[in-house]
């Protein structure tokens, strides 16, 4: 079969994905900003395109009284890797900027989370639906053997949702069918005033 022009587009292409970043702890002389923004410049190095960055927010620990406040942001990327493999770079990411896993939801020298890739809900809408489910104290206790995508908690967050509204506001989700600029105004108003834009 003989693929037009659009098809040939379409193979090339890669998939938009949305990544949330945090830091809260100064690692080797580096602030929480500096570790968000040099993780940035990393991913240059990978097979993948940032087609947009957020400012940098300053927001509470999660949960609250954990830790120092976080430096959050968020972006927009573009690639090829599949979902497992980009977690990996991730990981290698916040390990090379000191990231060690003692505590889940403790302070961290940087946090990247893989929000979305493309409009897959993975690995299926049963298992998304469970996870999203989960009560504030499963949540925190429980580690999923497999990657869940959407992010479950991204919708209850304006630590990930502010920075998105810099970046994807039109963004919708694929379980929910929801904006990020719906999903984001859902929240009470208090969380979204603790957002706070960081000056550099």
């Amino acid at each position: 079969m003989l693929l037009d022009q659009e098809d040939v587009i379409l193979i090339h292409m890669g998939k938009n994905c949305l990544v949330a970043l945090g830091s809260n702890q100064e690692w080797e002389g580096n602030t929480p900003a500096d570790l968000v923004l040099r993780s940035i410049s990393e991913l240059v190095k990978y097979d993948l395109k940032i087609i947009k960055a957020s400012r940098l927010f300053k927001t509470p620990s999660f949960p609250k009284g954990a830790g120092p406040d976080f430096v959050n942001a968020a972006l927009m990327i573009n690639t090829k890797i599949a979902p497992d493999q980009l977690l990996l770079i991730f990981h290698e990411l916040e390990a090379n900027s000191g990231r060690v896993r003692q505590k889940r939801w403790g302070s961290r020298t940087l946090d990247m989370d893989l929000l979305s890739y493309g409009d897959l809900v993975l690995p299926d809408q049963c298992t998304f639906k469970k996870w999203r489910s989960l009560d504030a104290d499963m949540q925190q206790r429980c580690v999923p053997e497999h990657l869940i995508l959407p992010h479950p908690r991204l919708q209850e967050r304006a630590f990930v949702l502010g920075p998105l509204m810099d970046v994807a506001p039109e963004w919708r989700h694929p379980a929910l069918e929801k904006t990020v600029e719906e999903m984001f105004f859902s929240l009470p108003v208090s969380q979204r005033d603790e957002l706070e834009v960081m000056s550099l």
